[in-house]
């Protein structure tokens, strides 16, 4: 396969091949060889140079870019504007009429999981800040679910409760009571607060314990089935965990059921739904169009998952106002898979070595000591940082790219030092791999943008802040880091490549690949706490809103793409169907 001559657009006229090159796709690291690996010869550059590189197979792209592409903003704005204001007007409403405290929190809990949050910040904060102010009701009565539904809504909007209102439903061992094993809602709500935990907290520790320990045992054919519903899905995965416009979808539906459901909050639901889709499917045509055009959907070394990157995007930060921030970091988390592939799949050792000085150093002079597909590669990132830095400048006033410039230096320098242990054999220990693979997982360059991509108060303090990592963006890379090794390990080990954490763990402590899971399973949810003490501490500089939910919702999206397998790596239908709900199919407005 010819390198796409989009892509030699991006090499120097002095250095692109007079015709078209041989077979330049295939797979990595020539010096230490998987049994199974598949070969294929591969001219390298203009001089046709071969070298036997391994293939990992990747599946093809499951969308038809063609579908993609034609996609528009096909739900009329225009017809639904009258209609979306006064409903919203009247859900306004809703806030200033008399209810006491529980259903306060049960109204905001339910437009939030709506996916309507966004549109009542202000109505929200003020209600939660008199909540909290006057908490003696709720904090003094014996309502399990009362009590869970303040503690995880407070401690969502950045209010420290403390784990103390949990202690008067305990016993004197120190454990729950047993009474409260047969009260459903309290389970279910204690079971959702426990994931707003700080590590630390054991009161809050035991409450995940028995919470779920007891819904578990729950024989759900006794119990209504709209609970049971509830349940299921909170086992599946708790609200915290989950990216809003998953949530969103599913619980319209559910709402749609209940007989107190307010009919234009619902119907708000399904219209906000609507056009903000109307909006996300502009924008992926818009990505589709720049891929094709770039020619990378024709690069078979690597994954093609456009429109799975665009999703990851779009749950870290939907609301329909950051149009460039997804649509440019869209662009990055491609850069990020097309480099990494690289390293993972096509180069030799010393083509890498010499990548990563380039890419380090910043500098194309003498970049036709690359590769040509090497060379087209990174000459396709490092134009795409400067049009992002460029678009910063202008918009901003900030110049961004020596910090950019950074994270990819110490991106590519996490990834040759994976290299270099696969090559040289090394088994490193899970500490030492997960020190080094919180870099190389590409989260960081994403977290870096998703500052200065969405803030309107963009300081240097800020960005000088954010590029020193903070701990929410180091929790959160760790978190998909984590992930993504509990689900691709298998699948990647099978191909030749890298050790991953269950590996390393595994190597390490003989342990079971069973016990392995467990294990990284716990350390996800120790990174979790360690993240919402995060949140809680670092909304130091003005904008930084959308920047802390940006990191919390990657970790979200990595909880939901790897939960049933590689989505990512693999593409297959779980992805298909969130994409398809997410993105693509409209909610029925009857």
């Amino acid at each position: 396969m010819a390198l796409p001559a989009s892509l030699t657009n991006f090499l120097p006229s002095s250095i692109r091949p007079s015709q078209p090159s041989r077979s330049l796709f295939g797979r990595p690291r020539s010096a230490a060889v998987s049994p199974g690996a598949r070969f294929t010869r591969c001219a390298l550059n203009v001089e046709d140079q071969d070298v036997a590189r391994r293939s990992a197979n990747w599946k093809p792209s499951v969308w038809d870019y063609g579908f993609v592409q034609s996609l528009d903003a096909d739900f009329a704005v225009d017809k639904y504007t009258e209609q979306v204001h006064r409903l919203k007007e009247e859900v306004k409403g809703q806030f200033h009429r008399e209810m006491n405290q529980v259903a306060e929190l049960e109204f905001i809990d339910v437009v939030q999981r709506l996916g309507l949050g966004y549109h009542f910040e202000t109505e929200i904060k003020n209600a939660l800040i008199s909540i909290y102010n006057n908490t003696e009701d709720v904090q003094l009565s014996d309502d399990l679910y009362a009590a869970s539904l303040l503690f995880r809504l407070l401690r969502q909007h950045g209010y420290n409760v403390p784990q103390d209102v949990f202690q008067r439903f305990m016993n004197k061992t120190g454990t729950f009571d047993e009474s409260f094993k047969k009260d459903v809602k309290g389970l279910l709500g204690l079971y959702e607060a426990s994931f707003h935990g700080l590590e630390g907290e054991t009161i809050v520790d035991e409450a995940w314990n028995f919470a779920s320990k007891h819904l578990k045992d729950l024989n759900l054919d006794e119990v209504p089935a709209n609970v049971a519903s509830h349940v299921s899905h909170a086992l599946d995965m708790p609200i915290h965990w989950r990216p809003n416009r998953l949530e969103a979808r599913w619980f319209m539906h559910m709402y749609g059921k209940q007989q107190d459901r307010i009919p234009s909050l619902l119907r708000l639901a399904k219209l906000d739904f609507n056009l903000v889709q109307s909006i996300h499917k502009k924008e992926v045509s818009n990505m589709a169009r720049w891929w094709v055009e770039l020619g990378a959907n024709k690069m078979t070394f690597c994954r093609d998952r456009l429109v799975e990157h665009y999703f990851w995007c779009c749950a870290m930060v939907f609301e329909p106002q950051y149009t460039d921030f997804r649509e440019m970091t869209t662009k990055l988390t491609n850069m990020v898979t097309l480099i990494d592939d690289i390293y993972d799949v096509y180069g030799t050792l010393e083509e890498l070595e010499l990548l990563t000085d380039f890419i380090v150093r910043w500098d194309i002079t003498d970049i036709d000591k690359l590769p040509l597909t090497i060379r087209a590669c990174f000459l396709a990132l490092y134009n795409t940082t400067n049009e992002i830095g460029y678009w910063t400048i202008r918009e901003r006033g900030i110049n961004p790219i020596p910090y950019m410039r950074k994270v990819w230096a110490d991106e590519c320098k996490a990834y040759i030092k994976e290299a270099r242990w696969y090559n040289n054999g090394i088994k490193p220990t899970l500490k030492e791999y997960m020190d080094n693979a919180v870099d190389s997982v590409g989260g960081m360059i994403v977290l870096l943008g998703s500052y200065f991509l969405t803030t309107d108060k963009l300081t240097e303090e800020g960005l000088d802040y954010v590029s020193k990592i903070p701990s929410l963006m180091h929790c959160s890379s760790k978190i998909l880091r984590l992930n993504n090794d509990l689900s691709t390990s298998s699948y990647e080990l099978a191909q030749g490549d890298n050790f991953k954490a269950l590996k390393c763990y595994m190597n390490e402590t003989g342990a079971s690949e069973e016990a392995a899971q467990e294990h990284i399973r716990h350390l996800v949810r120790e990174t979790w706490k360690r993240m919402n003490r995060a949140v809680f501490e670092n909304n130091l500089y003005p904008g930084f809103g959308p920047f802390l939910n940006a990191g919390l919702n990657l970790a979200r999206a990595s909880q939901c793409f790897c939960q049933y397998g590689d989505e990512h790596g693999l593409s297959d239908h779980e992805t298909k169907v969130h994409i398809m709900s997410a993105l693509f199919e409209p909610v029925p407005l009857d």
